[in-house]
């Protein structure tokens, strides 16, 4: 009953997505001359916000692209990830607002979460975030130098888009065969298992998992889209961005307004065999 359910709701959402992305592709090529004409204006434009942060950046590295590559890149996303989780942490810890469980998918649960379950997911997450993630970006430095590009430069918003719609694709075989991968049972106990020890997860332990599953499913998929398309750094780092925000929200076991539903990953925590998936793509393939 609460599989159809879930699957009725995640077909609704399909469908309630398909109409906006379609409804938003018209009126953007209805507009696209003057909408792309401006976009570029913003994310090219010297005094944009995003150009100033970009050069600032890259002067504060000293112009190297190996350090840009490695370190900043490692610490650019571990930033977002703790902002991202400053939220979440306060409501996960302290159960408040009150008004907020209302959004709660699994009633009741990990609320509050104990302090001491929290703080041995926050050690895991903090050594996948930077020592896993500086060790790999250092070991793909090589790759990253002869595929992408690093400067004061950056590329124009339609090209932009183009990668980040790629990324996409990329994204979601990557994660849904080394997911499923992970839940094969010769690997899964001895892996994926620790991730899965939240059945109802909170956003902090999107990044909790054993180094090699971060390495092989949260870390690979991300980033070969920027080394297949040959990506500006800066591009690249965008969608780590949003990559970051997404787990993070798709962990969060809410189902809050205006933000992107976490029923169906929520689901595959508390079910294990469903909803391997980002996008959810290949899960109706």
């Amino acid at each position: 009953m609460a599989r159809a359910l879930v699957k009725e709701n995640v077909s609704e959402a399909f469908k309630k997505a398909v109409f906006i992305i379609a409804s938003v592709l018209i009126v953007f090529i209805a507009l696209r001359n003057s909408i792309i004409w401006h976009l570029e204006e913003f994310w090219g434009g010297s005094k944009s916000l995003w150009t100033s942060l970009w050069g600032s950046i890259y002067h504060l590295f000293g112009e190297n692209d190996a350090y840009m590559y490695t370190i900043a890149s490692t610490l650019c996303p571990f930033l977002v990830f703790l902002l991202a989780n400053l939220g979440f942490a306060f409501v996960d810890l302290t159960g408040k607002p009150l008004a907020i469980h209302q959004y709660k998918i699994q009633k009741d649960k990990n609320i509050p979460v104990n302090w001491e379950q929290y703080k041995k997911v926050l050690k895991r997450s903090v050594f996948n975030g930077l020592v896993v993630g500086l060790i790999i970006n250092a070991c793909m430095l090589p790759l990253y130098q002869r595929t992408m590009s690093c400067g004061y430069e950056l590329p124009s918003f339609p090209t932009t888009l183009c990668h980040l719609f790629v990324y996409m694709l990329i994204e979601e075989v990557g994660f849904y065969y080394s997911h499923r991968l992970l839940h094969h049972r010769r690997v899964y106990r001895h892996i994926h298992k620790t991730h899965h020890e939240w059945t109802a997860p909170v956003s902090i332990t999107s990044i909790y998992c054993h180094p090699l599953e971060h390495v092989l499913s949260n870390i690979l998929p991300l980033v070969m889209g920027p080394v297949v398309m040959g990506s500006h750094l800066s591009v690249a780092w965008l969608w780590y961005i949003m990559g970051i925000v997404n787990t993070t929200i798709v962990h969060s076991g809410y189902h809050l307004p205006f933000l992107p539903s976490s029923e169906a990953h929520d689901f595959h925590h508390e079910t294990f065999n469903q909803n391997y998936g980002v996008f959810g793509i290949l899960d109706r393939l």
